[in-house]
């Protein structure tokens, strides 16, 4: 028992002198890691177009049901992002939400992002769910958020060619998923043209075709 007790005091003197690990929060607040998951933030392109089209894909792969998105179709009189459509509404229920990034894997266009952001206490259940006015980047601003941490660039021999001529979203190289214009064949139909085998040979010997028969 004894050597138990001078087992702990030496543990206390050895930590004595070292400087607390804790902060004097919110007067200090410690620098977070690079791949910290805070809140969502909604990115646009360099030209002001929103990145978002609308395709469900994070909302389908959220494991807590904590996105809801309602697609509208874009117009050229009223044209919110480069794809055929765009999202009118874009809730994320926080109190949902367990911060798991799989909305920011699933994202083909990079649009959803989860940021440093983590004040995030309310006294209210409805301040939680955030809509798509607080989680959009404003206008004149563009970012690609903490993907560049999340998302190793591919080794330069693997880099595949721009799937379309123009209408590039942003510039990069994309498949033809993330574009959605893609001008690649991806298959092509296995037709055997053959006159003499195509040709309908079910007749008799008398001439007469076997279906008037």
């Amino acid at each position: 028992m004894s050597f138990d007790i001078i087992k702990g005091m030496a543990t206390t003197f050895k930590n004595m002198g070292k400087k607390p690990t804790t902060v004097s929060y919110p007067e200090e607040e410690r620098e977070l890691p690079p791949r910290f998951r805070g809140r969502h933030v909604l990115h646009r392109y360099e030209n002001g177009l929103e990145r978002c089209v609308g395709c469900y894909l994070c909302a389908g792969a959220c494991p807590a049901d904590a996105i809801y998105i309602e697609a509208e179709e874009n117009s050229e009189e009223k044209r919110v992002s480069p794809g055929e459509r765009y999202a009118q509404v874009f809730d994320v229920n926080l109190l949902r939400c367990i911060f798991c990034g799989y909305c920011q894997a699933a994202c083909p266009t990079g649009a959803i992002t989860l940021e440093n952001g983590y004040k995030l206490a309310s006294y209210y259940p409805e301040d939680m769910v955030y809509h798509k006015e607080q989680l959009l980047e404003p206008e004149g601003q563009s970012t690609i958020g903490s993907n560049t941490v999340w998302t190793e660039p591919a080794p330069a021999e693997s880099a595949q060619p721009v799937p379309q001529e123009g209408k590039v979203f942003d510039g990069s190289q994309a498949s033809a998923a993330a574009v959605g214009l893609g001008d690649i064949q991806t298959e092509e139909a296995v037709l055997l043209a053959n006159e003499e085998q195509d040709e309908d040979r079910r007749t008799l010997e008398s001439g007469k075709d076997w279906r008037k028969r």
